[in-house]
């Protein structure tokens, strides 16, 4: 693949920085241009965050990806993946836990959590992968490695050597959960495939 747009998108404290981070290193190390944009006002309140990351063989002029033209949309919350549709474009893959963070006017009362959302996503996209959030805690053992998790699901897409993203992700983790982090960068390409 020449271009490569790819929206990551999540709550605070699911790591969707560092996600970004690692994506963006394998990009530079695979030979791409990248540019990478954030958006993390509220994030250490459980409110949104989100990271466009854009790779290509020749130049990136822009670190935004512009509406209905992500390549893949990697979603840690599924309401956040909900809100990330636009940004889809129509061969689009979305990858998505489904973990639940209900946002502060759902956990007021002030509104209601979207009933059905990954079936709505589903009929929205067909390219749509849910991975049960429960299930991925159980066999990987911590839930702070799902980002970890979801960039193996999406590196089972990509052309890029399996050795550069774990070296990568070796690189950019804490050294005590290196052993962890690779363990679940596997598991999750290992059930992508």
């Amino acid at each position: 693949m020449n271009k490569i747009d790819i929206l990551i998108v999540g709550v605070g404290g699911q790591g969707v920085i560092l996600a970004s981070e690692i994506l963006s290193d394998v990009g530079l190390k695979a030979g791409y241009d990248v540019k990478k944009s954030e958006i993390h006002g509220m994030s250490q309140r459980g409110g949104s965050v989100s990271s466009d990351i854009r790779f290509n063989k020749n130049k990136v002029f822009s670190p935004i990806i512009p509406a209905a033209t992500a390549d893949f949309i990697l979603g840690f919350e599924k309401l956040e993946t909900f809100r990330a549709l636009p940004s889809i474009n129509e061969k689009g893959i979305i990858i998505s836990s489904d973990f639940r963070l209900d946002p502060m006017t759902v956990s007021t009362g002030a509104a209601q959590y979207p009933a059905a959302i990954e079936e709505t996503i589903k009929k929205t996209h067909g390219k749509t992968y849910f991975f049960n959030e429960e299930g991925i805690v159980k066999k990987i053992g911590n839930p702070k490695a799902i980002n970890i998790y979801i960039l193996g699901a999406l590196a089972s897409f990509l052309e890029i050597e399996k050795d550069l993203w774990t070296d990568v992700i070796k690189s950019r983790v804490p050294p005590a959960t290196v052993a962890l982090n690779i363990a679940a960068f596997n598991e999750g390409m290992d059930i992508a495939r």
